[in-house]
């Protein structure tokens, strides 16, 4: 079967398009929440919207850039990647250089800018560990131990530091699911008990964790201090109803929903654009999902599955993670949502997923013509 006989996968434009209709729309809602006053025609590159919009030019340029770059190349430089990403991870928790914020260093200052190595890392981890279990032999503990750990452990102690326990989350989360996706879940599954005796003492010890804990069972036992939040976004959801109140007429971004251009994007899009357009980005989002999962099923080479696998998990945990974060279905944890939250860092490296998405569909498609 060709690319044009796949009733969801009808070709490369599918792969970049429906993400380009995420981030646009993003670029509304921030501009409309940002602004006090609502749409007002005015983006400029000062402007929180008109920097998203900066972000998404310079993420879909390199996008292009990334889709003509060979994967053996990019499979070669794995391992360069991936220590450049744990190296700049490394820096955010050295006073001086990381930019501390809300209690983390989890920023690095690049130029009027702020660059999230963690973006950096959830792309070159899925890369590297496609990259070592795909060329991997020997046994099954083994391999688990001496790569798929060890992957872990290298990638998250900064992480620790920062500390960014959301991100830790995401990335031990990730690299389970690949070696999953290559070498079966039976070691995995094995080693829940033990990541949670770790992550237990992590959360108990940690007073602001156990608030976020608390507040995701009960919100209403502090509505004014750790459930505010998650109090805020279900009235913004509330609030919005079927049809939305409008663009620009969301009462929640006057200071009552924090970070409403950020992690909580989606409750503002439920207010001002209703079940309407909450239930239309989780359509995109389905549909971006089955354009991915028709190019996964299409690979033969154990590491292109893998890196595919590896690439959608990238954009669809935190797609999970934040959902049930802002609709009070786990604790939150300050993942972005992807392609539409404010954050340069996550769009950029977003759309050069999407590049190295684009390729594997572009080999992919040219090897079945060979053959």
């Amino acid at each position: 079967m060709t690319d044009q006989d796949n009733p969801v996968f009808r070709h490369r434009k599918s792969i970049w398009f429906w993400p380009l209709v995420l981030s646009c729309f993003g670029i509304l809602t921030i501009a409309s929440i940002t602004s006090k006053g609502g749409l007002d025609g005015q983006i400029n590159l000062y402007s929180t919207s008109g920097r998203q919009l900066f972000a998404l030019v310079l993420g879909f340029t390199l996008m292009l850039i990334v889709s003509m770059i060979p994967l053996r190349v990019l499979r070669k430089c794995s391992s360069v990647f991936w220590i450049t990403a744990i190296l700049l991870t490394v820096a955010t928790i050295i006073p001086g250089i990381g930019i501390k914020g809300g209690g983390a260093r989890r920023w690095l200052p690049l130029g009027p800018f702020m660059l999230q190595p963690l973006e950096i890392l959830s792309l070159f981890v899925p890369l590297h560990l496609s990259k070592c279990l795909s060329d991997s032999e020997g046994a099954p503990l083994e391999i688990y131990l001496r790569i798929t750990i060890v992957i872990i452990l290298a990638s998250v102690w900064p992480l620790a530091l920062q500390p960014n326990f959301g991100g830790m989350i995401l990335i031990v989360v990730l690299c389970m699911s690949i070696h999953v996706e290559n070498r079966g879940w039976k070691y995995p599954l094995f080693s829940i008990p033990v990541f949670i005796s770790i992550a237990y003492p992590m959360i108990v010890f940690f007073g602001y964790r156990m608030r976020r804990i608390s507040a995701f069972f009960d919100p209403w036992s502090d509505p004014l201090n750790s459930g505010f939040q998650a109090i805020q976004a279900l009235i913004a959801f509330a609030n919005g109803r079927i049809m939305g109140v409008g663009v620009g007429k969301g009462l929640q971004k006057l200071n009552y929903l924090p970070a409403a251009h950020t992690d909580f994007i989606f409750p503002a899009i439920g207010e001002e654009f209703g079940l309407v357009g909450t239930l239309g980005i989780l359509l995109v989002f389905v549909f971006w999902f089955l354009v991915i999962w028709g190019l996964y099923r299409r690979q033969q080479d154990a590491f292109l599955s893998a890196l595919t696998w590896g690439i959608a998990a990238s954009v669809a945990l935190p797609f999970f993670i934040n959902l049930g974060g802002v609709m009070n279905l786990m604790p939150l944890t300050g993942i972005p949502l992807p392609f539409i939250s404010y954050g340069g860092s996550s769009l950029v490296f977003m759309w050069i997923k999407i590049g190295i998405l684009v390729r594997i569909a572009k080999e992919s498609s040219e090897a079945r013509a060979g053959t």
